[in-house]
This record gives C-alpha cells, sequence and structure tokens, in this order.
C-alpha cells in the first residue's frame, strides 16, 4: 500500500512517516497542496492523508476539488481543528475519516487499517499464493498458520511477487515498487532483499519458491515434494 501524506509541518511529516514505515506501508510526504496535486496526479495512491491548514490552499478546497473530479480515494483529514461543526464540515466535504491533533500514533495506524478494509479501492484485502498468506490490511504473513518475521522492504518485496505468482517481475519494476520520492532502491539493494526473503520462505519451509531469471528479474513458483 502506497500512502500520500500532504502536512506542512516538517517535524510531523517525519513521525508519521517513521510510523508508517514502521507498518510496512510506503508514504509520500509534501508540505504543500500543489506538491501533494503534482503527486496524485504522478502515482498511484491507496490512501491520502490530508492536513487542512495548508500555506498554500485549504485542505478543504483541496478535498471538494478530488471529490469533484470523481477520485474514490480514501481520505483521513488530519486537522487541528475539532469543533464540531469544523469536522462536520470535513466529512461533509468528502473526508471519509477525522483525526484532530494531537493524537496517538498507534490510533493513527488502526484507523488507516480500518479504511483500508472498507475502501472500494482495495482490489484484494488478502494474497494467498501457494501455503503464504498474505492480509493486507494488518500487513501480516503467515506459511502455514505460522507468522513469518518479515521486515518492511521484505513485505513489499513478497507481496508484488505474489500479486504476479508464476510470473516473472522485472528487477526494474522491483526498484520502482520499492521507491518513494527521493528513496531510489538500488538494483543491489533488491537483490539483498530477495536474498533475504529466500532464506526466510526456506526456513519455515514454504511451497513458494522464488526463482531468479538471469538478466530479467524474479518470479515466485509453487513446488511441491
Amino acid at each position: 500500500m502506497r500512502i500520500l501524506l500532504i502536512e506542512d509541518s516538517a517535524r510531523l511529516r517525519e513521525l508519521l512517516c517513521e510510523a508508517i514505515r514502521e507498518a510496512g506501508w510506503r508514504i509520500d510526504a509534501f508540505a504543500t497542496a500543489n506538491e501533494g496535486r503534482l503527486a496524485l496526479e504522478g502515482a498511484g495512491y491507496d490512501l491520502l492523508l490530508l492536513d487542512l491548514g495548508l500555506p498554500d490552499e485549504d485542505g478543504l478546497s483541496v478535498l471538494k476539488s478530488l471529490r469533484a473530479e470523481k477520485q474514490q480515494i480514501p481520505v483521513l483529514v488530519l486537522t487541528a481543528r475539532g469543533a464540531v461543526d469544523e469536522r462536520i464540515a470535513g466529512l461533509d466535504a468528502g473526508a471519509d475519516d477525522y483525526l484532530i491533533k494531537p493524537f496517538n500514533n498507534g490510533e493513527l495506524i488502526a484507523r488507516i487499517r480500518a479504511l483500508m478494509r472498507r475502501s472500494p479501492v482495495t482490489i484484494m484485502p488478502t494474497l494467498e499464493f501457494a501455503d503464504v498468506r498474505f492480509e493486507m490490511a494488518s500487513r501480516q504473513v503467515t506459511c502455514n498458520g505460522t507468522e513469518m518475521a518479515l521486515a518492511p522492504s521484505e513485505k513489499s518485496l513478497l507481496e508484488l511477487l505474489m500479486r504476479n505468482g508464476g510470473k516473472v517481475v522485472s528487477k526494474r519494476k522491483m526498484e520502482h515498487a520499492f521507491s518513494e520520492f527521493g528513496d531510489e532502491r538500488s538494483s543491489n539493494a533488491v537483490e539483498l532483499a530477495v536474498s533475504r526473503l529466500r532464506r526466510k520462505l526456506e526456513g519455515h519451509p514454504a511451497d513458494a519458491v522464488i526463482e531468479t531469471v538471469r538478466g530479467v528479474g524474479y518470479l515466485l513458483r509453487e513446488e511441491r515434494d
């Protein structure tokens, strides 16, 4: 899952990005409405975290324009505007949820999971390949019912391979899938992540095997005894 954050506070952006990455999701963060709009035009996002007090445009107008354009992306408003009439205005403008600052990061993560469970743009709440199961909302990965301890980058890699199970995924596509604005992953980083994930799958052991297609990329295939 890829999240877009539009928040003008540099410190809060940093803290929220850290919490969301620790939860296993990718996030791109911007300080202005204009930058956020450009990001929405150039990339696909599963969720928008939107501050209302932006320096160049009120967040409510951003929200209204998104809904006028029929964009169905779930929007979680993050704001210090806590009055009842202000919350009503945000929800009426098209927000899916509303969180008042200051808030606990644990509650933020729980609200994100809840939005994704009921989101119309969530295509597959659960991925399954061979004996591996990946719960999208909780980011929990299990093999034959036993939870696998995977780093966020390993989960992102496994998600991509499972969505393309039995098909070759190029290294370039993996690098793009891992990337965030200003944080492009190298081919070597992908190889290291593949190596770690392969060892963990073998350690369970799983019927899902990562195969290297030299000069092209990798594929996830099912291997039975």
